[in-house]
């Protein structure tokens, strides 16, 4: 794949970690402010969430060239590699709710930030270990 393959590539992967933000941080404040969770246990169940809609989208948008792996055998992969990039993302998102002044919205700030961060280690794992490119002969 060429320069312009894998930028592309790296586009599509962005645009559907905008998606992943948007369940993210929608799930966050739902179980922070629905069912009371803290805005750190809140984010384990927000990642799982946006980890699993990213994961779909993944597979069918940004990488549906790749090897059409096992379904549950692939999102379970994609999860595992997932909790790489995310330790950076809830460090830096733990990070910011620690320090910041309280304010509803520095859970939001968070998560943007552990997403940005966590950005290029998830983009290489998915790439290199989850979605492979399938062997042409």
């Amino acid at each position: 794949m060429g320069a312009d393959g894998l930028a592309g590539q790296f586009l599509r992967f962005s645009v559907v970690g905008a998606a992943g933000f948007a369940v993210d941080s929608g799930v966050l404040y739902g179980l922070m402010y629905g069912l009371g969770a803290g805005p750190y246990l809140g984010r384990a169940g927000s990642f799982l969430a946006a980890a699993s809609v990213t994961w779909f989208l993944n597979r069918i948008y940004t990488f549906r060239q790749a090897d059409r792996a096992d379904a549950h055998r692939q999102w379970a992969r994609f999860v595992a590699f997932m909790v790489l990039g995310g330790l950076v993302n809830y460090g830096v998102y733990a990070a910011v709710v620690a320090l910041a002044p309280p304010h509803p919205l520095v859970p939001l700030l968070g998560v943007a930030a552990g997403s940005v961060a966590g950005l290029a280690v998830n983009f290489t794992t998915s790439r290199l270990f989850v979605f492979r490119a399938v062997s042409r002969p």
